[in-house]
């Protein structure tokens, strides 16, 4: 087994100067895989009840990687003229290195490897993909590009604005990079295993607080995004025989740890210049969000993840 980049005493990769690439050459990743849904609207919709600023930051840290824990329609309203739908097509390697369409693409080909052969065939369902811009409809009801990326439950579906890693760099102060992006991806992918494994339906998502069900699921969902990002280096594409990624960097580590931390509660607060306040917490905590991605990262293991189980967060 590969050993994983080393850890500062923070917990967060050392880092080193050069990116290395991602997909492994060589790689080619079929197409159909992600729905493309464009809306006649221009992108940031307005959202309902005259908030803007301040107001979105908060409406996105509610809505942000929620994972269907709300409605975003309930918060956005929502709409958008109806556009041209297709599907994201096959793509190399190369490709997916350098393109957010065809990366989404082939990170979900390696998600859906993964899964299929960590999970039982009882629990190894696919979930959609929909990538739009402006607005969506979805059986969690109208969202806006403005509500992040969410996992919808009722459709099982993930559905993200690829723009919103601009605005995670822009708003919330995050690096970027591939696997900022993928850890996304994963975390998002990591809500449909809750949901088809019955974790959706026994914890208490509408509640908040450090320590609720609530933060709970989507630090375990970071979990799963850690397993993957774990053995992705590792894992074969069944149809190619090559393997997905090449073995990650610290450097490609620290900027998926840097997103984690973007999307903490408490850095959001900060960023929005509110006071902290861990009893309204949803996801948890910067720190929270990277040592749980770490645990995946490095221990790989379905228990490791549990953390309704973990006595503390």
């Amino acid at each position: 087994m590969r050993t994983p980049p080393p850890l500062d005493a923070r917990g967060a990769a050392t880092t080193t100067n050069v990116l290395v690439v991602t997909f492994q050459e060589g790689g080619s990743f079929g197409g159909g895989r992600v729905q493309s849904r464009r809306s006649g609207a221009g992108r940031g919709m307005a959202i309902g009840g005259g908030v803007g600023g301040l107001g979105l930051l908060v409406i996105l840290a509610i809505t942000l990687l929620s994972g269907g824990n709300v409605d975003p329609g309930a918060l956005l309203g929502g709409g958008g003229e109806p556009g041209n739908d297709s599907t994201i097509g096959a793509c190399t390697a190369e490709q997916a290195n350098t393109d957010r369409a065809c990366r989404l693409s082939a990170t979900l080909d390696s998600l859906d490897t993964y899964w299929s052969s960590t999970m039982s065939d009882a629990s190894a369902t696919i979930p959609e993909a929909v990538e739009f811009t402006s607005a969506v409809s979805t059986a969690c009801g109208q969202a806006s590009s403005a509500s992040g990326p969410f996992y919808c439950p009722g459709d099982q579906t993930i559905y993200l604005d690829l723009g919103f890693f601009d605005e995670l760099t822009s708003r919330f102060g995050a690096e970027g990079g591939p696997l900022a992006e993928m850890y996304v991806y994963a975390h998002e992918y990591g809500h449909h295993i809750q949901n088809v494994t019955g974790v959706f339906g026994q914890a208490d998502r509408g509640g908040s607080g450090a320590e609720s069900d609530s933060v709970r699921v989507e630090l375990q969902a970071d979990c799963y995004a850690g397993m993957w990002a774990g053995n992705a280096a590792t894992t074969k594409d069944p149809d190619t025989g090559v393997t997905y990624l090449e073995p990650i960097s610290a450097a490609e580590l620290a900027q998926a740890l840097d997103a984690a931390a973007a999307v903490g509660d408490d850095h959001i607060q900060e960023q929005s210049g509110t006071n902290v306040n861990p009893d309204s917490w949803t996801h948890g905590s910067s720190e929270q969000r990277q040592r749980w991605f770490t645990t995946g990262y490095e221990q790989r293991d379905l228990a490791a993840c549990d953390t309704f189980a973990a006595r503390t967060l």
